[in-house]
């Protein structure tokens, strides 16, 4: 088991190495503009060199037919990643693609939500089949955009896909789930030589690389896929579906309420804008590196909760409308913030009036 952690730490990073050659010969790489303040041009490799390390690792071993169909759905989802970082297609393209993929894991891979568990009390809440497939293609899309749309300060896609997978290996670990706590952590491990790279350390922005959208969307896809494999067993569940929910937390919150703001003021939904968690963060006053680690400690504490509560089998009800209530808080600090500090600068007596454009701000983000 340390040959295959040793294995993929270290062929991820020399990949990374590779494709950051293969990027900048074939212009496969993020430009400076009016939205993007790093300096530079940035390969696009860390989704493909993490893809990449984990196909080889799964092929070394011997494959199973689930194995197989996840590699090509998230082939083709990595390919239309890496086409949409080198051309910038239409999200329309990537939403098609993303439900055909879904489909494709409910038809040929049997892979669905089809239950929600105790939400409201003790009956399970079984969906038809029409339904299920629907909720499983909504939460297809709605995880691949929400690790998507999280990635706009160096480290924390792979930060939080990091508490998440963590979190997933912890809990198929002390279900007995072996294989599947493995390939949880070789994922972790698989992304730790990319956090390195894209925070500058240890060899500098020199060599410094981004994720791309072939890597947010191979991460979320790989989320889902592992949360319908640990809570739609057909015999046996890893862990309850609203536990899942505890799990992904901070990116579908930011998600959520970032979309909704949109609906709201008559934009796209998909509309870069920067008003995500961690531009309010910057614009509170916290460095990047700081803005990174809380965030990221609130995402190890939301899943915490998760956890404990999923070992404690604490009501499923009780777990999801406290779910609820998070987020309806979340949802409301977020959107009056700026009222929020000013309001605490007043009450400690800080004279320094907060002033903010909101709509000059608006103007351009990193998603």
């Amino acid at each position: 088991m340390t040959t295959a952690f040793i294995f993929v730490f270290v062929a991820s990073f020399c990949s990374l190495f590779v494709f950051r050659k293969v990027a900048k010969r074939i212009g496969l790489v993020d430009k400076p503009n009016a939205r993007k303040h790093h300096q530079g041009v940035v390969p696009l490799v860390g989704g493909v060199s993490i893809f990449v390390t984990l196909a080889i690792t799964l092929l070394l071993s011997p494959l199973e037919t689930d194995a197989v169909l996840f590699l090509c759905c998230a082939t083709i989802l990595v390919i239309t990643g890496v086409i949409d970082d080198r051309y910038d297609i239409s999200f329309k393209i990537r939403l098609i693609t993303q439900a055909g993929v879904s489909l494709a894991m409910i038809i040929l891979g049997d892979k669905s939500l089809h239950s929600l568990g105790y939400l409201m009390g003790s009956e399970a809440i079984e969906l038809s089949v029409a339904a299920s497939y629907i909720i499983t293609i909504l939460g297809v899309i709605g995880a691949i955009n929400a690790f998507n749309m999280v990635d706009g300060i160096d480290g924390l896609l792979g930060g939080l896909a990091s508490v998440t997978f963590g979190a997933l290996g912890f809990m198929f670990l002390i279900d007995g789930n072996m294989e599947l706590a493995l390939i949880c952590g070789l994922i972790v491990t698989a992304m730790v030589p990319y956090i390195l790279l894209n925070l500058g350390f240890p060899l500098g922005r020199r060599f410094k690389v981004f994720m791309g959208d072939a890597g947010s969307i191979f991460i979320g896809f790989t989320v889902i896929w592992l949360l319908i494999e640990a809570t739609q067993g057909t015999n046996t569940t890893h862990i309850r579906p609203v536990t899942a929910l505890w799990v992904i937390a901070m990116p579908l919150m930011d998600m959520a309420t970032i979309m909704v703001r949109r609906v709201r003021k008559g934009q796209s939904p998909f509309k870069p804008d920067r008003e995500h968690l961690h531009h309010i963060c910057q614009r509170i006053g916290l460095s990047s590196n700081m803005s990174l680690f809380v965030i990221c400690l609130m995402a190890s504490l939301m899943a915490g909760v998760g956890i404990w509560s999923d070992m404690e089998k604490i009501n499923e009800s009780v777990m999801f409308f406290s779910f609820l209530s998070v987020f309806a808080v979340y949802f409301f600090v977020i959107s009056h913030i700026w009222r929020i500090i000013t309001i605490v600068h007043k009450l400690f007596g800080t004279n320094k009036a907060v002033q903010f454009n909101l709509d000059a701000q608006q103007s351009g983000a990193e998603k």
